[in-house]
């Protein structure tokens, strides 16, 4: 498998979409249709309104590089979160604190991914006084009143979009980790599972082998039958006194590696994306084809 820098973004978001059932790709497409639509609601009323684009352009310059890049990365975890959960055709939607913001901080996010289309489209746009940036950002929206309007698209154009949203989220991180700012990074160190996966995990009765003795692989010692013991979604079990330290400091099953969800941002970044190349990887092998 080739390294996952080296890949195309959208090349592995259209195969990983080509292994989606019609079912999965329906509603992929109605949720993200109105997640665009709502974006572009906020868009429209920053501009409509000089007061609300003044506080927010404001707001945005008051934030750190460093804290750009966490709303961007932000913003780039809820809509993968989002991606894997119809690609997973789980029931339940992702917890809220995954996939949602604050009104104002998604009104910096989308400010900014607009701003850094303009500037690639005309780089010379934003060289004047910040006062008069609405009135650039309207005419460049008035020159593409179509690709901003709310004007129902097929599903190939809802999709396309959402893979363009995530190509430039992506982008935006990828951009920030390359050039340091004690953003996310190959040096990065091991994170801790997220406090409510450790909460939510499941007590079970251990059980033997069909060779009889079965050990905790963290103290190697035994798990004697009917004690209650911790079992991973990957379904090793462990010694609670003993896995729970080790998911403090990981997210990472001792066993098999498996990631467990964790709370930082970058590192569920890196997990979830891996879960959607993983899944890209397998639609190259069996030649899949679905996605129209």
């Amino acid at each position: 498998m080739e390294k996952l820098d080296q890949i195309p973004l959208e090349t592995i978001l259209m195969s990983t979409l080509s292994t989606f059932t019609s079912h999965q790709l329906s509603d992929l497409t109605l949720y993200f249709s109105s997640l665009h639509h709502r974006h572009h609601r906020r868009i429209f009323s920053l501009l409509s309104s000089p007061m609300l684009f003044s506080l927010t352009l404001h707001h945005l310059h008051s934030l750190s590089l460093h804290n750009k890049s966490l709303l961007i990365a932000k913003h780039l975890l809820s809509k993968l979160a989002i991606f894997t959960h119809f690609m997973h055709n789980d029931t339940i939607l992702p917890p809220p604190s995954t996939t949602s913001m604050k009104h104002r901080d998604l009104d910096v996010v989308l400010l900014l991914l607009l701003l850094c289309e303009l500037r690639q489209h005309d780089p010379e746009a934003l060289d004047i006084p910040p006062s008069r940036w609405r009135v650039v950002i309207c005419q460049y929206i008035a020159k593409d009143a179509l690709k901003f309007s709310s004007i129902s698209c097929s599903n190939r154009e809802v999709i396309m979009k959402f893979i363009d949203m995530l190509a430039k989220c992506k982008n935006f991180v990828n951009a920030m980790i390359h050039a340091g700012n004690g953003i996310g990074g190959k040096d990065r160190k091991e994170v801790a599972t997220s406090i409510a996966i450790v909460v939510a995990l499941p007590s079970v009765e251990a059980s033997n082998d069909n060779d009889g003795r079965k050990e905790c692989v963290i103290c190697k010692e035994e798990m004697k039958e009917g004690r209650d013991v911790c079992k991973l979604p990957c379904h090793h079990t462990f010694h609670w006194i003993c896995i729970l330290p080790w998911l403090k400091k990981r997210n990472t099953c001792p066993c098999c590696r498996f990631q467990l969800p964790s709370d930082d941002v970058f590192a569920e970044i890196q997990r979830l994306w891996e879960v959607v190349a993983k899944m890209s990887d397998s639609a190259k092998f069996l030649g899949i084809s679905n996605c129209n």
